[in-house]
């Protein structure tokens, strides 16, 4: 599990952005979102999949499932 701690920091900083800006994104503060970055608390379903869709990734490279970064193509073709 340590993968997407390590995962959603370097995809953070791959994107030049710090905690406070992600956090607002998500709807939250920056303490709690730094949280998830250094596995103190879990990552709920619902952050992991507006994390994934932010950084256009899919949820399996999250977790460390996969290394391919590319997310899936949705089959109605959407976003």
């Amino acid at each position: 599990m340590r993968t997407v701690y390590r995962r959603i920091r370097d995809l953070r900083e791959d994107h030049d952005l710090n905690q406070t800006e992600v956090a607002k994104m998500l709807g939250m503060s920056q303490t709690g979102y730094s949280k998830y970055e250094t596995g103190e608390n879990d990552l709920p379903t619902e952050v992991l999949i507006r994390l994934a869709a932010f950084y256009e990734t899919s949820i399996d490279y999250l977790l460390g499932q996969t290394d391919e970064p590319k997310r899936y193509p949705n089959p109605d073709g959407k976003k």
